[in-house]
Parts: C-alpha cells; structure tokens; sequence
C-alpha cells in the first residue's frame, strides 16, 4: 500500500512485536528447535535431522578523542574524551537435512564515556533536555522495519545497554535456487569504500569495522542460471514513520542479474527504491595482475521532486605484490556523488541528499572523492594497514592508519587512528555552524580493540 502519511495515525507498536518481549521469543524459538526430539521427526516419516552450530565473540573498545578548538564540544568537556563500550555476539544457525537452515545473531552492546556526556549536555543547552532520538544515537534503529528486534535495558546521560537480533532468518535451498526470509543482510555491487549500487545499509566509507553488516528484514531469492549466472531479487518493506503501517513509499523492491563473458563479470540492476528508482550496471575483470571493478548507477526521482535525476559512479584497481620479502596488497579507488553539492551550506538543505545521509544510504556533502588502501603483512600474525579518503574539491581529508595483531588464533589486537585534515569551511576541515563560533570539524581520534572469537 502506498503510505498515508496521516499524522492522527498511531505509531506502529500495536501491530510491531514489544521489544521487552524479543529476546524471549528468540530463547524459545532456539529452545524449540535445538530440543525436538529426533525421534519425532523419524515417527512422521521424515529423514530430517536437525543440526545446531554455535559461535560468536565479544570485543572490548576503548577510544581517546581530541576535539578540535572550534568544536562545541570543547565548550562544554574536557580537552580528550574518553569513551569505551563492551559488544557480545551470539551466532546460532539451525540445519535441516541441508535444504534448510534458521540463522541467529543476538548482541548485546554497552557503550558510554565522555563524548555520549557531551552529546546530552548540549542537548540540554539547545532543547532543555536530551531527546531520546539523541540518547539512542548510535544504536541502530528497528523504528521503520518490519519487526522491532532492539531493546534498550539502560540508558543514562553517559552511557547505554542495549541488545538486539541482528540476524534471524530462515533459508531454504529447493533445486531451483536459494529463498531466504528474515533478517539478514546483503550487499550488492564493487566498491570497497564507496558503493553507489549497495543501496541497503551499506558501510560507511570511514568504516574499520565490517565483519557484520547490519541486518535488514527481507525475502532474498537467488536463481542460479547457465554459465555461473545468476538471478537474485530481493524486497525489503518498510514502515510509514507516521503511520507505522508498511508501505510501498518506504520500501525497496529490486533484481540484479550477475553474468560471466570470458574473464569479466558484469551485473544490471533495477531498483524501486523508496519513492524513487534506479538503474545500475557494473563490470570486473583483470588488467594484467591487477583486477578493476566499475560501477555505474542512475537515480530516478519521483515525480514530485523538485531536483534532478543524476548519476554516481565508482571505479577501483586492487594489486598484491612481494616487496623485500613482505607480502603487500593494495587499491585506489574514485568515487562520484551526483548528488553532492560544492556548497555544503545549500547540501545540508538539499532533502533528496539529507534524506540519504538520514537513513544511512550516503556519507558525503561532497561530489568527487578519491581513497586509497595498503596493507603491509610484518608477520603472518602482525599486519599494518592505512586508509586514506580525500574530497578533491576541498581538498580535505581523513588518513586511517592502524595494526592488527592476532595473539592467538581467537584473539586478535587492533590498534589505530583516524586524523582529519584539511581548511576551515572544508568537508573534513569542519563546516561553519551559522550564528556559531564553532564548525562540524570531527575529532581526530586513537583506539585500540580486542576481540576474542569463540
């Protein structure tokens, strides 16, 4: 249905299940599953057998931030900020006779420190109390999906417990092909840090951290076909934010066909995204020992928009070479936004760029962006890394320099840095705050994670 966006409609928690109650629906549900007898299935005649595998990690982050002089929040904190959070993952996945399998993430997350006090300080300055939208920043929100799978167990002005299901999806594997229903994750397209073609829940560009993409409710079905071809379409419904009821406005139904000529790989993509539609082509293939990737897409706005149609664009090269007996690996990639503006004043007032930078779809104000990446293997259990990502307009910037150290085979060591550069009124730089002696100029930051895998 289209949505009706009728502000005497209630939110949707009536139809949406509670969220005290989704964790022990989840418990049941395993318990249902993990304990039926197998003899039951053998009394029906099945031949099913039902498997469980387990596993997960729990990582502990700690963070030291230095807000620059013209950052608000060096009026209100201290010079560096310290912050930290403690993040839990359970992985449970079902099998049936290998035709069927039932996957479960739950996560349990706790996070607080100084920058969350300054977020509340500030939103008691500017609104005489910290909103809940501000509180809950950072946890990622179930308000528009199908179901409600976040619960909040604590919140204070410094710090947050939350958990939810990150995954909870049921695949089946008939002859024809893979149909998979739940929540679950995606990702189409051959960006490494930009991925105009990867329209659901895509990582951002700065991201370090991309061993799980955040979950979505949807159906996904894949059809493979002749010559390693394949068919994948998917549909992902959303809710009104008015309403709460699903609608066609919110949702995204799209198809990507993913052919094979030779040495090269290609897809097609169509998509109704939203209220709007989109066209995408890529291509991959080799160049010598170098693999290039190309990414093309075209954003049809709906009819009653009052800006363009346009264009974006993503193309990468990827190497890995021997250098003094190291192992090194290595990318460069550029990235074009038609969407982005030059004046970053008028972008954040453009809405078809800040309803994408909202809902998670988009990260940059700007319109061209190159990056590059190296890995440099010291050891096979020590590797160095650096991520660099430029606005060439500005020019601004961030450089991502970071180590991993894997202590054992289930525990591993990062240690990093995220440094921004660039002029006053840049992207990186920091945009001025109208009637503000302050701009948006992030933090440079440094960090250190363990991670124990189990």
């Amino acid at each position: 249905m289209k949505c009706k966006h009728a502000k005497q409609q209630q939110a949707a928690g009536k139809i949406r299940m509670p969220q005290r109650h989704f964790f022990a629906v989840f418990c049941f549900l395993l318990a249902l599953f993990h304990f039926v007898p197998a003899s039951a299935a053998e009394g029906a005649g099945a031949a099913a057998r039902l498997d469980a595998k387990w596993g997960g990690h729990l990582k502990i982050h700690g963070q030291a931030s230095f807000p620059p002089e013209d950052s608000p929040y060096r009026a209100i904190g201290p010079e560096t900020f310290f912050d930290g959070s403690l993040e839990g993952r359970l992985k449970n996945t079902l099998f049936w006779d290998q035709r069927t399998r039932l996957d479960t993430h739950y996560e349990i997350v706790a996070s607080g420190g100084d920058t969350r006090s300054a977020d509340s300080e500030l939103a008691k300055l500017l609104y005489g109390s910290a909103p809940d939208a501000l509180l809950q920043r950072g946890i990622p929100s179930d308000e528009l999906r199908l179901m409600n799978l976040t619960g909040v167990l604590r919140e204070e002005d410094d710090f947050i417990v939350y958990h939810r299901l990150d995954r909870l999806a049921l695949t089946l594997l008939p002859d024809w092909g893979t149909v998979t229903a739940g929540r679950q994750a995606v990702t189409w397209g051959n960006g490494f840090l930009f991925n105009p073609m990867d329209l659901f829940n895509p990582f951002s560009p700065a991201d370090i951290e991309r061993e799980y993409k955040l979950g979505d409710d949807m159906l996904f079905v894949q059809v493979p076909a002749a010559g390693g071809a394949n068919l994948q379409a998917l549909y992902v419904p959303r809710r009104d934010p008015v309403g709460g009821d699903i609608c066609r406005d919110e949702s995204s139904l799209a198809v990507k066909v993913h052919l094979f000529q030779g040495a090269a790989e290609f897809d097609l993509m169509a998509a109704a995204h939203y209220q709007d539609h989109v066209l995408g082509a890529g291509a991959a293939g080799y160049l010598g020992a170098a693999a290039w990737r190309v990414d093309v897409t075209w954003t049809l706005l709906d009819d009653d928009r009052t800006g363009e149609d346009y264009p974006s664009f993503v193309a990468n090269v990827d190497y890995s070479w021997v250098w003094w007996g190291k192992n090194l690996y290595g990318f460069v990639e550029f990235f074009y936004s038609g969407v982005g503006e030059d004046d970053y004043r008028a972008a954040l007032s453009d809405p078809d760029l800040t309803e994408r930078l909202a809902r998670g779809e988009l990260f940059t104000l700007g319109k061209t962006y190159a990056a590059g990446h190296l890995r440099l293997e010291i050891h096979p259990l020590v590797n160095l890394f650096c991520t660099a990502i430029v606005n060439t307009a500005d020019p601004s910037g961030i450089i991502q320099p970071r180590g991993t150290w894997d202590i054992t085979g289930d525990l591993q060591l990062l240690l990093g840095a995220d440094l921004f550069w660039g002029p006053k009124g840049s992207e990186f730089g920091g945009i001025p705050i109208a009637g503000t002696p302050y701009t948006t100029a992030a933090a440079d930051r440094v960090y250190v994670w363990l991670a124990y895998y189990f």
